[in-house]
């Protein structure tokens, strides 16, 4: 039965079909020469029409188009989704003993580092998809963590814990291969400096494993480390000098505005045709991310790392379902043992056209499953939020949807979903073409304190222009803005309240407040500039009172203490804040 083109058809098919494609070229003009056609080749055509504004308004028009459209063959061939490959139980003949495969693992290992066990196994066949491998962790408390094992090429098998308890610990192995199944050992697991991976602390905060405070003051770079060793050095360099604590930045390479380069690896080996082989990844691929992310570890920089994104013109965002799950296991089982993993499904999920809702809910629980250490783990939208209270995940990663609210809804979206809240994306400070790539750094700075007083963490982005298209948001390299250093001021005054964070308190219809009640007190005016403000706040407590000027990062204390109502005078300019410190 013949199919025609409707509403539904993949854009890359009315694109390749010269009628459909010269009907869609009249109707919306350019689409075919738009930088952004390849990431948007499996959109539905129908979204795209509905957003032009000609043919949102002409609805002659709007119909016509789709009765034109509805007389034209579509011959794309329908996608035939490859069946899941299970491991061989006979990979191995019985003549091969089991247990017998060579094990090379250290005696000892710090607690919150990768502790790796290494086998020599067989190579034969395809071991990335053939051979299934497992090892059973007993803890020093004689708790059990089932950690799913991986091939890293040449017949090296590597199953990697992230340990978070010192002491002696015990191992046993288990496999569809002979030789890895039944080695056992032991090894210890010895303190160190290093404070474990992050999860949710206070309901809306954070904390690392050892109990150490940590608040996100993060930035994007999402293509950082795919431009080869000289700029990723440079990229290393300039977070280590900065105030950010989190990167954003993708598995796969990315194909956008400002980033067209070809990286110099790929995740995958190649068919004889030129294509991918999904069932054989490139160790070295994966080798040189993990080196990546252990040189942020060793900076104190969380990796909150992005497993699928739709910028793409290799066909990453769209290999099916059993290469996609395939992948995400794969890709957990390597870096789970990391402590400064965060997991993001994905970067704007909603423009994967090709992935419904239930794809992502099977997908996190890939990485749930396949995650022994229980990592952060969220979604990041562009249009609109996804469902943030599904269990799990541990907090919200958002894009701004409002040109000019974001940060004024954190303490509200804490309120829905009872979770932490990350605005990833707030906009950008720089001055691109692009309106999510060209606010100022003072609105910048601006949105992070308002997030910061509302209880949430509002983090940093920058795309200012450059000829050589080295832009700090997709490849890294230097920072260029006027945001970060004020931004590191931001973070010194959160860490200094009692808690190390601040949540929402009872505010003013044009002033937000945060901190701990009865301790510790934040008035942000942002870009209102009064000369003078009443203060009303409960009797019993007296406060030292400081002016904050969060743009020229001054603190100026203010003479006595108070309490009750009071008036304070300030120096009528933007980005002020008050500071109220309860006196001992």
């Amino acid at each position: 039965m013949s199919r025609t083109f409707s509403s539904e058809s993949r854009l890359s098919a009315v694109l390749a079909n010269p009628r459909a494609r010269a009907l869609l070229e009249k109707a919306v003009p350019g689409v075919a020469n738009s930088p952004m056609v390849q990431n948007l080749s499996s959109m539905p055509v129908g979204v795209l029409v509905d957003r032009d504004p000609a043919m949102r308004v002409d609805e002659q028009a709007r119909k016509q188009f789709w009765e034109e459209m509805a007389q034209i063959d579509d011959t794309t061939p329908p996608r035939v989704e490859a069946a899941p490959i299970e491991p061989r139980l006979d990979y191995e003949p019985d003549d091969v003993a089991e247990g017998s495969a060579a094990v090379r693992a250290a005696g000892s290992g710090p607690v919150h580092a990768p502790f790796e066990i290494a086998f020599d196994g067989p190579a034969h066949g395809n071991p990335f998809v053939d051979v299934e491998l497992t090892v059973t962790f007993v803890s020093p408390a004689g708790s059990e963590l089932r950690v799913g094992g991986f091939y890293d090429g040449d017949g090296r098998y590597l199953v990697r814990l992230l340990p978070e308890e010192t002491g002696t610990w015990r191992f046993t192995s288990s496999s569809t291969a002979r030789s890895l199944n039944g080695v056992s050992s032991t090894f210890e697991i010895t303190p160190s400096e290093n404070p474990g991976r992050v999860r949710v602390a206070d309901q809306f905060h954070f904390r690392h494993a050892d109990g150490t405070r940590y608040a996100p003051f993060g930035t994007t770079a999402y293509a950082w480390t795919h431009q080869g060793d000289d700029l990723e050095a440079q990229t290393l360099a300039s977070l280590q000098a900065s105030p950010f604590n989190k990167v954003r930045m993708c598995v796969f390479p990315k194909s956008y505005l400002y980033n067209t380069n070809e990286p110099p690896r790929y995740p995958y080996a190649r068919n004889e045709d030129g294509g991918w082989d999904t069932t054989r990844f490139d160790v070295e691929y994966f080798r040189h991310l993990e080196n990546r992310i252990a040189q942020l570890d060793a900076i104190g920089v969380q990796a909150d790392l992005i497993i699928f994104h739709p910028y793409d013109r290799w066909g990453f965002a769209d290999l099916g379902r059993a290469a996609d799950d395939r992948y995400v296991t794969y890709l957990v089982r390597r870096l789970a043992a990391y402590p400064n993993i965060w997991w993001s499904m994905a970067n704007e999920y909603d423009l994967m056209w090709t992935k419904s809702i239930e794809d992502w809910e099977r997908l996190a629980a890939v990485v749930v499953d396949n995650d022994h250490a229980g990592h952060l783990i969220s979604i990041h939208n562009c249009f609109g939020f996804y469902d943030y209270s599904k269990p799990w995940i541990t907090h919200a990663s958002m894009q701004r949807i409002d040109v000019y609210r974001t940060a004024e809804n954190i303490d509200a979206w804490r309120e829905e979903w009872g979770k932490a809240v990350v605005v990833d994306e707030c906009a950008y400070e720089g001055d691109l073409d692009q309106g999510w790539g060209n606010i100022t750094a003072e609105e910048m700075v601006r949105r992070c304190w308002e997030g910061a007083v509302r209880g949430g963490y509002v983090q940093h982005g920058e795309t200012y222009f450059a000829d050589d298209e080295v832009i700090w948001w997709a490849k890294g390299g230097v920072l260029k803005g006027d945001s970060p250093e004020r931004i590191r001021f931001l973070a010194s005054i959160v860490a200094e309240a009692p808690r190390g964070v601040l949540d929402p308190l009872p505010s003013e219809w044009d002033t937000p407040w945060g901190g701990v009640a009865g301790e510790y007190v934040i008035l942000y005016f942002g870009f209102n500039r009064p000369r003078f403000r009443t203060v009303s706040l409960p009797p019993g407590v007296r406060y030292r009172v400081e002016v904050i000027d969060t743009w020229n990062m001054t603190i100026e204390p203010v003479d006595g203490t108070y309490e009750g109502t009071f008036t304070i005078q300030l120096p009528g300019r933007q980005y002020v804040a008050l500071r109220l410190t309860a006196a001992e």
